[in-house]
């Protein structure tokens, strides 16, 4: 009888404890849902930000997955509703809702063509759950980050004397669009996102992407997704996606590094998937700076 009773407080203590590790919630209906997309209607549409709005039958089922042209969004529902805004592509938007109960996965696709001048960067990050803050931090370019290596050839790159843009100074030197997680008119409350960094008409140079973690309540880890978006509807477009697992509250882990070359040209370096750049467009300093970001040498908090 011991035995049996211990593998049964086994079985049940992990999902008590942690019921965010069982992945992405899904719905509690025993019918296949039904979703409605209100907006996008379908058409052409001159306006830069694309409006996502629908119903679904099951109100159980929070979040929904919604992919825009592959981008993949977690998106709070409200009372079986769903309502956000998200950067339009220049050209054909596929807008994809995916709702999931113990019946399955239904969806609901519609597209809308934009008539808009291209996006040459956008990055978005989410999370996948709900409670925690997955802070995006973008460090920019200026006249100052990056300077010939003393010794040898090269360029080295200072860290301290780039841009910083992150959700307590959302503006930059040289002008973006940044957004805070919002979820049901919320503004960067503990959720699944998505930040949103926009640049129109970034500089030339190098950009850091990096996330700091923070948890709240029993929350132990989340799995962090940022997709990166270069010329965005323009025959040069380059799209990456960057998956990494966060535990640590207050870590700050690196994403990716975009340098932008300019001409419609940009390169793409993530460290947890890539060899390290060798190029000359390139600083040789880059481990460097990642373990002065990581080990708090530079205050990812401001």
């Amino acid at each position: 009888m011991l035995p049996v009773l211990l593998a049964v407080l086994l079985s049940q203590a992990p999902t008590a404890a942690h019921p965010r590790q069982q992945g992405v919630p899904i719905g509690q209906g025993k019918t296949l849902p039904t979703v409605r997309l209100s907006a996008p209607s379908g058409g052409w549409t001159v306006d830069r930000m694309l409006l996502v709005e629908g119903t679904l039958s099951d109100t159980t089922i929070d979040p929904v997955v919604i992919s825009i042209n592959g981008d993949r969004y977690l998106m709070r529902t409200f009372s079986g509703r769903f309502k956000r805004k998200f950067p339009a592509a220049s050209g054909k938007n596929v807008v994809t809702v995916m709702a999931t109960n113990q019946a399955g996965t239904a969806r609901a696709q519609a597209t809308s063509y934009a008539q808009i001048p291209p996006v040459p960067l956008k990055t978005v990050l989410t999370s996948d759950t709900e409670g925690v803050y997955t802070d995006l931090h973008i460090y920019e370019p200026t006249p100052d980050s990056l300077s010939q290596a003393k010794e040898g050839s090269g360029q080295v790159l200072d860290l301290k004397k780039m841009a910083h843009v992150y959700r307590a100074d959302t503006e930059s030197p040289s002008g973006v669009t940044f957004n805070l997680n919002e979820q049901g008119g919320d503004f960067d409350d503990p959720a699944y996102g998505p930040y949103l960094y926009v640049h129109r008409a970034p500089p030339k140079g190098l950009y850091l992407i990096a996330t700091n973690y923070w948890p709240s309540g029993d929350k132990a880890h989340t799995v962090a997704t940022l997709n990166v978006v270069l010329y965005e509807g323009t025959p040069q477009e380059v799209r990456r996606m960057v998956r990494i697992p966060l535990a640590t509250p207050g870590s700050t882990r690196v994403l990716a590094w975009v340098n932008v070359l300019g001409d419609g040209k940009a390169e793409v370096y993530v460290p947890s998937q890539d060899p390290a750049p060798k190029g000359a467009a390139w600083p040789r300093n880059l481990d460097e700076a990642v373990k002065t970001l990581s080990g708090g040498g530079v205050d990812s908090e401001g």
